[in-house]
């Protein structure tokens, strides 16, 4: 451990690329050793270049998982020479929004389609889940986006009675 800390301090330091077409950011929950042993959040920033490389942007750990170290972590990488984002992923993180707007105002924001996924399947019953979840993946199988708005209108259409809670979250 003595001889990686350098390295680790290093590499949170480190200059990085100016530009990243898109941004994964997420957390995790590991079970991590300390003075105890608990589980902490695990947050990550996973950067797409423009030319397709992916990069592990850069990475904390916390004890949970919230909006003041996401907002910590997004200036930081500012700071390091991170100026532009065309899309910036994530889950559903209360504020998170706002953090990305205030920090990259140029940046578009879009929800973590596998995050949608899961709050849907937990907001319907179990016999509807692989139906209703074959149905909602099919907006993102379409070539454009008139045929995927199509497809939308349809899966509130025929899921809107039964599930009208799923209908206005996902709206």
């Amino acid at each position: 451990s003595k001889q990686m800390l350098p390295k680790v301090e290093a590499y949170h330091k480190r200059k990085l690329s100016d530009k990243f077409f898109c941004v994964y950011l997420d957390a995790t929950y590991l079970p991590l050793r300390r003075e105890t042993f608990e589980r902490e959040a695990v947050y990550i920033a996973i950067g797409i270049k423009p030319n397709g490389h992916k990069e592990v942007i850069d990475y904390c750990i916390a004890p949970s998982e919230n909006i003041e170290v996401w907002t910590e972590m997004l200036q930081n990488m500012k700071s390091r020479g991170l100026k532009q984002v065309e899309l910036f992923l994530s889950d559903g993180v209360v504020g998170m929004k706002a953090a990305l707007t205030r920090t990259y105002p140029k940046a578009h924001f879009q929800r973590c389609l596998v995050h949608v996924m899961r709050n849907i399947c937990a907001k319907v019953r179990v016999d509807d889940r692989e139906k209703i979840m074959n149905e909602f993946k099919q907006v993102h199988q379409q070539t454009n986006k008139e045929e995927a708005t199509a497809v939308l209108h349809d899966f509130y259409t025929k899921w809107g009675k039964v599930y009208s809670h799923v209908i206005r979250s996902l709206n």
